[in-house]
């Protein structure tokens, strides 16, 4: 399904569009954006008679943590002249389904989680060749995390051995995030039922009693705002130490503070763990189209998280470039496509 061409709509509408979609199951769809009034139908002929191009931009499932944040970008991006690359918004199965898709030339922007990318680089499992990513830009550090219903005897992520958990969908990355959480916590992956389903059906088997919790992906987001609101939940906490051998070990997690009232259920402010979720693009892209997205992003790091919360403190995931150069960004040893490279010395982050 497409939809082209969007006129005159605000953010929050096109997310009530994002969600009405999800609920009537349409399971991929492709939108070209452009609440701000930009109008493209394909290639055209610029004013010095360059053909401009479709950028696709590969996301996650619709009104997920990637999608929405890639609405934002593209909508930025198509702010410009009718004479530039436009691109288009791509409903995947995220992080591991991008990269693949990268491999086989469907989409020339990504987003992918940290912890992925590297593997992908270095055709690790579950990849079974090389792919030729670099990196673009950091998007988010969003807390992931283990949620329960609040009178369940599951005290902290330690007890969640022996028990059911919704990890989300088969193949796509939450469930790799809680295998790398547990390496490193010693809970083997076997000692659980890991049980694979979308975020929204993975709620309703937590009310339902059909699973003990549910592994979520970074907040805000839509399903665990109406999972609270349906039902009394509580975050699980790490036992003390915890989340200080994880941050120590796996380079692309971050800690991080889930504040109370993040949403229902959240009465305390609770120490958890946040993965850094990146922009990503392949080697064979053109050096000008990674340039001009790379520095729409750049121009609008104050932008950003007024449009999606996602993107709240996205200046900060940038910092790393002052102190360690390129390589700052260069998580899972991923290097910066020329492109960007070049974007960030313009706008004065690296030297």
């Amino acid at each position: 399904m497409r939809l082209a061409c969007i006129y005159g709509h605000s953010v929050e509408e096109l997310f009530h569009l994002i969600d009405f979609l999800r609920i009537v199951r349409r399971p991929v769809f492709v939108i070209t954006v452009s609440w701000y009034g930009n109008n493209y139908h394909g290639a055209e002929k610029g004013s010095e008679g360059a053909e401009s191009m479709t950028l696709r931009i590969g996301t996650s499932e619709a009104g997920g943590t990637f999608h929405t944040q890639g609405m934002a970008i593209a909508g930025l991006f198509n702010r410009r002249p009718p004479d530039k690359d436009k691109c288009v918004v791509e409903t995947t199965l995220a992080s591991f389904d991008n990269a693949n898709l990268f491999d086989r030339g469907e989409i020339q922007f990504g987003f992918m989680a940290s912890n992925w990318i590297g593997r992908a680089k270095d055709g690790m499992a579950p990849f079974t060749h090389t792919i030729a990513l670099r990196m673009v830009s950091p998007t988010n550090a969003g807390p992931i995390f283990f949620v329960t219903l609040a009178h369940s005897q599951i005290k902290t992520v330690s007890d969640l051995a022996g028990k059911r958990i919704a990890v989300g969908p088969q193949g796509a990355g939450m469930a790799e995030h809680v295998r790398t959480i547990f390496n490193v916590l010693g809970i083997p992956f076997d000692s659980f039922t890991p049980v694979y389903l979308g975020f929204v059906e993975g709620a309703e088997a937590l009310i339902a009693g059909d699973v003990d919790a549910q592994f979520q992906r970074p907040i805000p987001n839509r399903v665990m705002t109406d999972l609270s609101e349906r039902a009394d939940v509580r975050v699980i906490p790490y036992a003390p130490g915890q989340i200080e051998r994880i941050v120590s070990q796996v380079s692309f997690y971050r800690g991080i503070i889930l504040e109370k009232g993040a949403f229902r259920g959240v009465v305390e402010d609770v120490p958890q763990v946040a993965v850094v979720n990146v922009l990503v693009t392949h080697e064979r892209v053109q050096e000008e189209a990674v340039h001009d997205m790379t520095g729409t992003i750049i121009e609008n790091l104050d932008t950003l998280p007024q449009l999606n919360p996602l993107f709240k403190g996205l200046k900060d995931l940038f910092e790393p470039l002052r102190s360690k150069g390129a390589a700052g960004l260069e998580m899972g040893g991923v290097p910066l496509h020329p492109g960007a490279l070049r974007a960030y010395r313009e706008a004065g982050w690296l030297a």
